[in-house]
């Protein structure tokens, strides 16, 4: 692992794989969801590390990284840039794969629009969608709501007391599969698979609990930048968007797998289904985030 200033942040970087520092490998970089950290990506990469070189970084204040400024609130536009700086930081300057989870689906297609000659393919993993994105009501009462709370729950030292509980509870319930493979039977009761050193490390700290207060505070607006940003047409490349499929999804319905067609209609992308998978699809069907990842030049 590595750190790099990225704005003056240090971001906390990783690469590995098939040409790891030599750049003799296709490039695939993946970023997590809202709140999540870079070893969510583990159970994928040794599927992947022989025939790409991989790529996982940290946005600032989750896993390693350092936190963004007091008043630094995050863009979409911003986080397509920072995708960018940070392929720059590790010597990457062909085309990669880009692949985003769930609110990282936003910035990751932002990135093939803003940069189509940096883009070799794009790949969605269970990724937030709106249909119809309304911007925030009096953003700037929100964003100073958000920061009293972050301050508030962190003086009472929630992070240290609660946060690794938190996130265990939290995966523990939007998993639906244990994920050790094809033949792994339906687990009822699925677990995290990230060691509890790490866990702890980038979950007990008010620099976490900031940061993903702070990209809920602001994912109405990132949905609203991207609605704006698709009158940018997308790279010819390949799109794959990745659905997780179980009996009901995250909503308590049978609709997500529905929404996530209809995006892949919109992006004239491949639509996959990955089941059974709740929202970590990384964590229960690591196999079928590598199988979109590897049909991608």
């Amino acid at each position: 692992m590595t750190f790099v200033r990225i704005g003056g942040i240090p971001h906390h970087i990783r690469v590995d794989g098939a040409g790891a520092g030599a750049g003799t490998a296709p490039v695939c970089l993946l970023s997590v969801g809202l709140g999540m950290s870079w070893f969510d990506w583990d159970p994928v990469v040794p599927l992947l590390t022989p025939y790409r070189t991989v790529v996982r970084f940290d946005r600032p204040g989750l896993g390693l990284s350092a936190p963004a400024p007091a008043r630094a609130w995050p863009t979409l536009t911003g986080e397509a840039h920072r995708i960018a700086r940070v392929l720059d930081a590790v010597g990457v300057h062909t085309p990669a794969t880009v692949v985003g989870h769930s609110l990282a689906g936003f910035h990751c297609e932002a990135f093939a629009r803003l940069y189509p000659d940096r883009t070799a393919g794009l790949v969605l993993v269970d990724s937030s969608v709106e249909e119809a994105p309304r911007p925030s009501r009096a953003p700037a009462l929100r964003n100073t709501a958000t920061r009293a709370c972050g301050t508030l729950l962190a003086g009472a030292g929630l992070p240290r007391a609660l946060g690794p509980l938190l996130r265990r509870t939290a995966v523990r319930a939007v998993r639906r599969n244990s994920g050790d493979g094809d033949s792994t039977p339906y687990d009822p009761a699925p677990y995290d698979p990230a060691p509890y050193d790490l866990v702890r490390r980038a979950y007990s700290t008010s620099r976490s609990l900031r940061a993903a207060l702070a990209e809920n505070a602001t994912y109405r607006d990132q949905a609203v930048e991207l609605d704006g940003l698709r009158e940018r047409p997308l790279p010819d490349v390949p799109v794959t968007v990745l659905a997780a499929h179980a009996d009901l999804d995250r909503t308590g319905s049978r609709h997500w797998p529905d929404r996530q067609e209809r995006l892949a209609e919109r992006l004239g992308a491949t639509f996959r289904v990955a089941a059974p998978a709740g929202h970590l699809v990384m964590l229960d069907r690591p196999q079928d985030v590598a199988a979109a990842i590897l049909d991608e030049p």
